[in-house]
């Protein structure tokens, strides 16, 4: 088909379900497709989250540098206000990336308001953990152990260290930091009730977790692996901190980035102005959001579109919305879970060895593809565009060859129907999922490049996807005209970047099928 043109020079990349949707592969797609044209992307503005959300790009995983890294025509890579960002994180992923020959340094755009998360984040994250199993008996959330809950904390508590507080003398944020660990302390101690030992294994815990993460950093020789030696921040007494060292090492980090640190919103109105296209990366998804997602398994920012203009400090102005999802639900955390596969299910297995969080390693659940979550974060959140990955990880093999499941709706024991999400979480738990079912296929369509040549069956469920989601998005509402109704303008078939189909038929013909 020939793709609607992008409505603005904004362009939102953002999750429509749990997070973990493939979105960071959209940023090189969109990049390749306004190339050459007076619109080119110049800036990928990484706008809300920090470390722990992590994106996969042309094969490049990142957790905190915006999927633009792996455009080297990319002008600018921003990092938003919205964002909390560990100073040495940015040295450490960024080493292996310009060991291969990527410019990341130059091109980093760090806003001066960008919040600065650090060792002490981490530690109350473990201790926020803690709590929660030994002190409440609860279930565990399953943190990142990033730190990223307990900065966005010091934000709402007018307690923040911000970057530009790097381009300011030494004595001033040493000051801040060391009420920063004073109040840690006194909450890891005496709130949390962790004891010395448990305090003291935190440091080794947090060290073993960035080594692992920074394996090829290490095995390249670019970064120290007593980089990753957490230990030499405790201090000499239990509960403490080698303070004096922890200041200098973020002091050292943060100063160095101090050429990048700048007016990300003045960056922005500049490149606007020249007409190019500014897109924004956005980290989790609609049902993470701290406001409109399911908690407690919510992240502590704001995950959908309107952040982008937070994140950014511009004013509110026209944006062009991308949804990413998945063929099939995945989940992690302990908020219900409509439409979990059994584990026993010879598809949940397939799936389960496919799935696993790229910042955490944890095992995510799997389940059929719920069109009420994704219809409901469209209707509420606005789109234009969506993008389906995943579609391949469906085909018959082996012990699975059954019927696809779509959940077009949930009903309650009395067999009311509900075509959007409840916001009471013991209302969610009383209801069932309402199933449509779709044959499934047995050729392999990893190879396949054009939606013409995808098995029938196939084409039947990408269709029934957008149709169910549709429903939803507009339930009790007229439908815009056939020439307005959102495009599914890309559709995974693998892993690889060249693994997309994007001649998906408008909408208005696709959904006949």
């Amino acid at each position: 088909m020939s793709l609607n043109p992008f409505t603005s020079q904004l362009i939102a990349d953002v999750g429509i379900s749990l997070g973990d949707e493939g979105k960071g592969r959209l940023v090189p797609e969109v990049c390749r497709e306004l190339d050459g044209t007076p619109r080119q992307v110049s800036t990928v503005l990484k706008v809300n989250g920090g470390a722990n959300s992590g994106h996969t790009a042309a094969g490049v995983k990142l957790n905190l540098l915006p999927s633009g890294v792996v455009e080297k025509d990319i002008q600018h890579l921003a990092i938003g206000c919205g964002v909390v960002a560990d100073p040495r994180k940015v040295w450490w992923e960024a080493a292996p990336l310009e060991h291969k020959g990527y410019n990341v340094i130059n091109r980093l755009a760090i806003d001066e308001r960008t919040m600065v998360s650090d060792l002490i984040h981490r530690l109350l994250d473990l201790a926020w953990e803690h709590y929660r199993s030994n002190v409440l008996h609860e279930e565990p959330r399953g943190s990142t152990g990033r730190g990223i809950t307990p900065a966005y904390l010091d934000e709402v508590g007018q307690w923040q260290i911000s970057f530009s507080d790097f381009l300011a003398g030494p004595n001033f944020y040493a000051r801040k930091v060391a009420q920063r660990a004073d109040r840690a302390l006194r909450t890891i101690q005496h709130v949390c009730q962790v004891d010395a030992d448990t305090f003291a294994g935190f440091f080794e815990t947090l060290g073993e977790a960035e080594k692992r993460a920074n394996t090829e950093a290490i095995g390249l020789g670019v970064v120290d692996e007593s980089e990753f030696d957490f230990t030499v921040f405790h201090g000499d007494s239990p509960f403490s901190l080698n303070l004096e060292k922890l200041t200098a090492t973020y002091w050292e980090a943060g100063t160095r980035l101090g050429p990048r640190i700048l007016e990300v919103r003045e960056l922005i109105r500049r490149e606007l102005v020249a007409g190019h296209t500014i897109l924004g990366e956005f980290g989790q998804a609609y049902w993470l959001d701290k406001r409109h997602g399911f908690s407690p398994n919510v992240t502590a920012s704001h995950t959908y579109t309107p952040e982008f203009f937070e994140s950014a400090g511009i004013p509110v102005q026209p944006v062009h919305t991308f949804g990413v999802a998945k063929a099939y639900d995945t989940k992690v955390g302990t908020h219900t879970f409509l439409t979990q596969m059994e584990d026993a299910h010879p598809l949940a297995a397939l799936l389960k060895k496919l799935e696993f969080g790229s910042t955490t390693g944890r095992q995510r659940m799997v389940g059929w593809f719920d069109a009420v979550e994704k219809g409901d974060a469209l209707r509420y959140g606005g789109f234009q565009d969506l993008m389906i990955n995943k579609t391949d990880a469906l085909t018959h093999q082996g012990d699975w060859q059954g019927d696809l499941l779509i959940c077009k709706a949930y009903e309650d024991v009395e067999g009311k129907r509900y075509h959007h999400v409840p916001r009471n979480e013991a209302v969610r738990r009383t209801l069932r999922p309402v199933y449509s079912h779709h044959a499934g296929w047995a050729r392999d369509i990893s190879e396949v490049r054009h939606f013409k040549n995808l098995p029938t069956n196939a084409q039947k469920y990408i269709a029934a996807m957008m149709r169910s989601i549709l429903d939803v998005a507009y339930e009790g509402m007229i439908w815009p005209d056939e020439d307005h109704l959102p495009n599914l303008r890309y559709l995974g078939v693998g892993p690889e970047p060249s693994q997309l189909i994007k001649d998906v038929p408008r909408t208005a013909d696709l959904i006949k099928l």
